[in-house]
């Protein structure tokens, strides 16, 4: 019978696989370690970038699959997709018999998780929590918080506001963010060195990039998802009329992303935009180098935050989604209107490429992580510290 810690990590959506693909590689090759990999949710679905494929293509042995996701793209269907995998993670834990389960960030799904876990008697060890967001991330992360039994945060503010909610001190691990460590591993030889077009497809008019180009990513605000459309319509038109070069991507499976599809799709079919060509997906490193070389990232990702604060990649951030998020100066906060988003792209067009900044981490996450999850105590028991 083996001794090793079995670590099991729940992988729900596109954007989670960077938040941890190097903490995996390090769980997956710590002699005190054996991985236990779940892809659930919107990773394993087409229309969101089957980010499935990229896991496997990477070597990492997937331990179970759950499909949970109820179609809708609105409140109801959020708070069912909880419910569904809470209902099927317990299975799939019961099944793996986890010494601790890994859960990330701050999505819906996150919560069926940590939820699952806890009440399964399996200690949980939460990614990214104590970060400020807008929408229900909000209420999601700091939930997750409360049913975690460790906890790996990417900043010292973070780390603080976990204490302050009652947490342990030596419960709390500042390890910065693993996707931090995909962007480090670029910064020697950022070059692009392939082509996005050849390589991914997508939909649209091929772009010729050696001049510059933009990146746009813009997911529905769920707290506002009945704007989505309205939302995403302004920056479509912002980024038409200055006719640049742009790679979009689709947005992540949240109530209103229904809203922010049927924009993008009306908009293509009224104007036939020579300029913009729609990605469903990439591989977390090409997509980093991508982000280096363009001019600006416009939309609402935290990657804006984080990476592209690394990376010195200039950033209009638009809208609520990410209000409050510890950020660097690369950042430039906008509302949803053309006007204010082509002002912020001007300024960002001249102020070009910016410092590295170190606040997410110095690329070294992953190792801590592993390292954290190899020696702290398994515990489930907690109470409330003053």
């Amino acid at each position: 019978m083996s001794d090793k810690r079995k670590v099991c990590v729940v992988i729900t959506a596109r954007p989670s696989y960077s938040r941890i693909k190097t903490a995996l590689k390090a769980i997956l090759e710590h002699p005190d370690l054996e991985l236990q990999l779940v892809v659930a949710a919107s990773a394993l679905l087409d229309r969101y970038g089957t980010a499935v494929n990229y896991i496997e293509k990477d070597g990492f042995p997937i331990a179970a699959r759950v499909y949970m996701v109820l179609e809708g793209e609105n409140p109801a269907s959020m708070a069912k997709t909880t419910g569904l995998g809470m209902l099927e993670l317990a299975t799939v834990f019961d099944n793996l018999r986890p010494d601790v389960v890994v859960t990330i960030a701050d999505r819906f799904e996150t919560l069926a998780t940590a939820v699952a876990a806890s009440y399964m008697n399996i200690p949980v060890a939460h990614i990214q929590g104590g970060e400020v967001t807008g929408s229900i991330d909000e209420k999601v992360r700091h939930a997750v918080t409360k049913l975690a039994d460790i906890h790996l945060v990417s900043t010292r503010g973070a780390a603080e506001r976990v204490r302050r909610m009652g947490e342990e001190d030596r419960k709390v691990f500042v390890t910065g963010c693993p996707s931090i460590d995909l962007a480090a591993a670029i910064c020697d030889d950022p070059s692009l060195g392939f082509n996005p077009f050849e390589r991914y497809g997508g939909v649209g008019d091929l772009q010729q990039l050696d001049n510059g180009y933009l990146v746009v990513m813009q997911h529905p605000v769920t707290t506002e998802h009945e704007k989505a459309r309205q939302h995403v319509m302004e920056t479509l038109e912002a980024i038409y009329e200055f006719d640049i070069p742009t790679l979009w991507f689709w947005p992540n499976v949240d109530a209103g992303s229904d809203g922010t599809s049927n924009g993008i799709r009306s908009f293509r079919e009224k104007y036939r935009p020579k300029n913009l060509h729609f990605f469903k997906n990439m591989e977390p490193s090409d997509f980093l180098r991508l982000l280096y070389n363009s001019r600006c990232l416009i939309g609402n990702s935290s990657v804006g935050i984080r990476e592209c604060s690394f990376l010195g990649v200039p950033v209009v951030n638009i809208g609520t989604r990410q209000h409050g998020r510890e950020r660097g100066s690369n950042v430039i906060d906008v509302g949803y209107s053309k006007v204010e988003i082509q002002e912020a792209m001007q300024k960002q067009f001249s102020n070009g490429r910016y410092e590295m900044n170190r606040l997410y981490g110095d690329g070294n996450a992953g190792e801590a992580i592993s390292d954290v999850l190899a020696k702290a105590p398994l515990e489930i028991d907690k109470r409330l510290t003053y």
